[in-house]
């Protein structure tokens, strides 16, 4: 069937489709996107972090970025990133600063020469009150069709994580980190708040929409499709785009010459799985006016993937 068209792209393309430069469009979207978590769910205590809505300001502020983005790239020109939450929490820490909230980023909490018990995300001024905030930008598919769905069925498109794991590392080691006696050495003042900001994209099997399957997710998340190589013939579109790891957060916008068709990307794919076992992400595009724009996404996996992630899953599940 053809993919969804009340989707997050088709309203993230509404309000962000005059945004050209590609690390502004990132930053668009981590400050738009919908929470991957809910924080009003109970069983997050809490602890899940929101930044609401895009005020007036701030979006004046990246279309002005947009048109100008000397300073941002100076930013981030500071070391070249290759994983892409590094570049989500320099993004972020950008914003942050420019708001006049960031106290410190990535400060580091160590017990004597040679042991560090671990980082702040962010220290962050709201109000007279220092805060923590520990950030994570993920993409987790969902291995399970079955009814009872934990978040440990959700796991990295490399395998080596779930969103099940990431959550108890959030909650049980990186939020308690200000509670350490030796984080309070690095503390202008104690820390009256500890949350996570979580963004990122899920992705179900095929591309039938999916309903919200487990609890404490927040039901307008952003997601995606995911299927293996030999089941490509199936997904739906005429015009695709392999997108590189950096450019996985905003919903894409290409140039003609980035378009692929059907057989290419087929060709492309059975190549890198020839040699790596790496999900590779795509977009499908479609034509808007002079631009072609992302309106569905998905990981293409190797053809014995499921099998692997199913054991992983029980492990994980087994030891949770």
């Amino acid at each position: 069937m053809p993919p969804d068209p009340a989707n997050f792209q088709a309203e993230f393309h509404r309000r962000w489709l005059h945004l050209n430069n590609p690390h502004v469009r990132s930053l668009a979207w981590l400050l738009d996107a919908p929470d991957l978590l809910d924080p009003n769910a109970p069983q997050w205590q809490g602890k899940i972090a929101s930044l609401g809505p895009i005020e007036p300001q701030t979006e004046d502020w990246l279309n002005a970025l947009d048109k100008s983005p000397g300073m941002l790239h100076t930013y981030l020109g500071i070391q070249p990133f290759t994983r892409l939450g590094r570049y989500a929490e320099k993004l972020m820490a950008f914003y942050f600063a420019h708001q006049g909230m960031l106290v410190a980023h990535g400060l580091q909490v160590q017990a004597g020469k040679n042991e560090t018990i671990g980082e702040f995300d962010f220290l962050l001024r709201q109000g007279g009150a220092l805060v923590h905030w520990e950030f994570a930008s993920k993409f987790y598919l969902l291995e399970s069709c079955g009814a009872a769905l934990a978040a440990d069925h959700f796991v990295g498109p490399n395998l080596a994580d779930s969103l099940g794991a990431k959550v108890r590392k959030i909650m049980d080691r990186q939020l308690t980190l200000s509670q350490h006696p030796a984080a309070q050495l690095h503390l202008p003042q104690p820390v009256t708040q500890a949350q996570a900001l979580v963004k990122g994209w899920l992705f179900y099997y095929g591309q039938t929409p999916q309903p919200a399957v487990m609890t404490g997710l927040s039901k307008p998340h952003c997601r995606g499709f995911w299927c293996p190589l030999a089941e490509l013939d199936a997904i739906a579109g005429q015009r695709y785009m392999i997108l590189p790891r950096l450019s996985w957060l905003a919903p894409a916008k290409a140039g003609a010459g980035q378009c692929l068709h059907r057989h290419q990307v087929q060709e492309s794919l059975s190549e890198h799985f020839s040699s790596d076992s790496m999900p590779v992400l795509i977009a499908i595009l479609d034509q808007v006016g002079d631009d072609l724009i992302e309106i569905d996404r998905g990981f293409i996996v190797p053809d014995d993937w499921k099998g692997r992630a199913g054991e992983k899953v029980s492990r994980m599940v087994l030891a949770a």
